[in-house]
């Protein structure tokens, strides 16, 4: 199970990373297309680097960008790496340290998945909605849906992992979210 799970983190960053090169790669071409357009040789030369052919740029690069952070934070961004305020949470005893992790991740878990079915209900309206300009480049079955719908699952999995989180502190308590000081002075 650990090297399925392994495998799939992997992938998940693997996915991250390649969405960020597209991006970089799209911005950088962004950036040439704009500066060449002011040399008229090279517009003559090369016909299709006209900036008209590159307003897609710009609405792939926010695509990549919607993605990218919801991608990663569904599945690359562990709990360990988020800002946290523990200072009182630190200060309890264990067994109410438990009950705030197991409450806390038990509603976090039920809003998220509670809010799933009224988002995608909102998101009805935009598979009829087209991109400005992504249709030009990936065809016109490109819908502002289609975007969007990373959201849906990131909704999803962050639930299961709050679920998950609330089981883990039922079963096994929540010492593994207790941060000391000597810790943090360590490193």
């Amino acid at each position: 199970m650990r090297q399925i799970y392994a495998a799939f983190v992997k992938f998940a960053e693997t996915v991250a990373a390649l969405m960020m090169a597209a991006m970089f790669l799209t911005f950088i071409l962004q950036i040439f297309v704009r500066y060449s357009a002011r040399l008229d040789w090279l517009a003559e030369l090369f016909p299709f680097l006209t900036p008209s052919n590159f307003g897609w740029t710009l609405e792939f690069c926010l695509f990549l960008w919607v993605w990218l952070v919801f991608w990663g934070n569904a599945f690359v961004v562990r709990q360990h790496d988020h800002v946290r305020f523990d200072i009182l949470f630190n200060m309890v005893s264990p067994a109410i340290r438990r009950w705030i992790v197991i409450l806390s991740s038990t509603v976090i878990c039920l809003v998220l998945l509670f809010s799933i079915e009224p988002t995608w209900s909102k998101f009805a309206i935009l598979r009829l909605k087209k991109t400005a300009s992504l249709g030009a480049v990936f065809g016109d079955w490109v819908r502002m849906r289609d975007i969007y719908s990373i959201y849906i699952l990131f909704l999803a999995v962050v639930a299961l992992r709050y679920g998950w989180a609330a089981y883990k502190a039922i079963r096994f308590g929540a010492e593994d979210h207790v941060v000391s000081v000597q810790d943090s002075t360590e490193k």
